[in-house]
């Protein structure tokens, strides 16, 4: 794209010969001969960048830079100035300008600082794409939490979509950190059970006997300490939706239990005589495999398929790096209003690492990291530095996790996105690396829907 760059000066000899300079650069020039009429331009027309003299008839720069850094925060401002006005120029950026030059200008210093200022409006703009997805991607109405454009997770969004107002029960599979506990949330908040409770258990979290009693409640005398009669979550969630996190750790015993509730849509307090009738929809959630529980004798295959109706399987964030933008600008956006901190988004080295990191914390390791990084950088931009090592060391973008059972496509896929990151999007490093010709590498990148990908090189919240 050609970045369009606004030159306010009222010395015409000057700002012509600016102009002439960035032209020869490859930039489209608009020109002001005040601080009124550049205005007026950029009412009319797109500007990337200004170059604004400090002294001016009618609208002098400081007052155009401090009316620009009002209504259009995101265009860099360089201010020009003479040397008699250095000081005004450094007081001009502390109001907001990017960096000023003095006259006679030094084109080379010039041309520097513009393409370093025109990086930075151009992780702006990105940042105002990925606002608009995350905007459009938040009216699914899926859960404010839930954020993806990948191919796998539009897959998912159906699927809760369809399930959701049924009665089904619903397993939600998948690894530690990909967002199980948000798609239960998700599937609850889209059913004609929303004005009733979600409740929650995390079931790996409690002893047997605990979970026993906190599932289905005590009668007073039950045992030892139990002075008075306690409703489990399953009375509580009358009505309602129940979320069985880790349903995998809990004991045969409950498990009986359990599948009573959802074949007999009732149970009896521990210590208690009267069946208690409920109407709960249960939604249940593993990083087990459950079949090779079932086959170790050590999970109950009739509960296995009264509880797997519905199969929602979350992929790990290694899968969908095409989400990995989306997220974090969602994480940076959150955590830099969080602690007040002016982070505006992340530089592209940083947000190549992001993406060629293999995640196995998931989501929730892309959070703790991105609110991490805001909390400590001493920058409007994240950069490589304000990651961990390990995420940021060159032998991640080589840690390509291929299971057995991986159809050959699926892999092929895998191996040319890891040789795209590590050589940052070169075709011709890529090609050469993988051995084959630079028209098969670019048909194939177009075969498995790369290319968004490589044009994503930098993340904004």
């Amino acid at each position: 794209m050609t970045f369009r760059i606004l030159v306010a000066d009222d010395e015409k000899n000057i700002r012509s010969g600016l102009a002439k300079s960035l032209e020869m650069d490859g930039y489209e020039v608009v020109q002001a001969e005040d601080g009124q009429e550049a205005l007026r331009q950029m009412h009319k027309t797109e500007i990337d960048l200004i170059l604004a003299d400090l002294r001016m008839p009618k609208l002098p720069g400081d007052k155009l830079l401090k009316k620009v850094v009002s209504a259009y925060p995101a265009i860099p401002v360089i201010i020009l100035t003479g040397h008699g006005t250095v000081d005004n120029a450094v007081e001009a950026m502390r109001d907001g300008a990017y960096d000023f030059v003095t006259k006679p200008v030094n084109l080379e210093r010039l041309g520097l600082l513009v393409k370093r200022a025109l990086s930075r409006r151009e992780l702006a703009r990105k940042h105002q794409e990925l606002e608009a997805e995350i905007s459009r991607l938040g009216k699914q109405k899926l859960g404010a939490e839930i954020l993806g454009k990948s191919t796998i997770m539009h897959h998912v969004f159906e699927l809760l979509k369809q399930v959701a107002p049924t009665k089904a029960s619903v397993l939600i599979t998948g690894e530690s950190g990909t967002g199980k506990e948000l798609v239960a949330n998700a599937i609850h908040d889209q059913s004609p059970r929303n004005k009733a409770p979600l409740v929650k258990v995390h079931c790996a979290a409690l002893s047997e006997s605990l979970l026993e009693t906190e599932l289905f409640g005590h009668e007073k005398g039950a045992f030892t300490g139990a002075v008075n009669q306690r409703r489990g979550r399953f009375e509580l969630a009358d009505r309602g939706t129940i979320f069985l996190d880790e349903i995998g750790e809990i004991n045969q015993s409950t498990q009986i239990k359990i599948l009573r509730v959802l074949q007999e849509k009732s149970f009896e307090r521990v210590g208690g005589e009267s069946t208690i009738s409920v109407d709960v929809r249960i939604i249940a959630a593993t990083n087990r495999n459950l079949k090779e529980e079932v086959v170790a004798g050590r999970f109950r295959e009739d509960l296995y398929y009264r509880l797997n109706v519905v199969n929602i399987h979350i992929p790990p964030l290694r899968e969908r790096p095409e989400d990995i933008p989306l997220l974090a600008a969602r994480f940076l956006k959150e955590f830099a209003s969080e602690n007040k901190r002016e982070i505006l988004g992340l530089e592209p080295k940083a947000a190549m690492a992001l993406r060629s990191y293999s995640w196995p914390g998931n989501v929730r390791e892309l959070r703790n990291i991105i609110e991490s990084a805001v909390v400590m950088s001493k920058y409007s931009y994240l950069g490589p530095d304000d990651l961990p090592n390990y995420v940021t060391s060159r032998g991640n973008e080589n840690d390509i996790r291929i299971k057995p059972g991986t159809p050959m496509t699926e892999s092929e896929k895998l191996i040319i996105r890891a040789n795209l990151n590590m050589f940052g999007g070169n075709k011709s490093r890529t090609s050469e690396a993988l051995g084959i010709g630079r028209k098969t590498l670019h048909r194939k990148i177009k075969e498995y829907g790369l290319e968004a990908e490589l044009d994503e090189s930098s993340v904004s919240p």
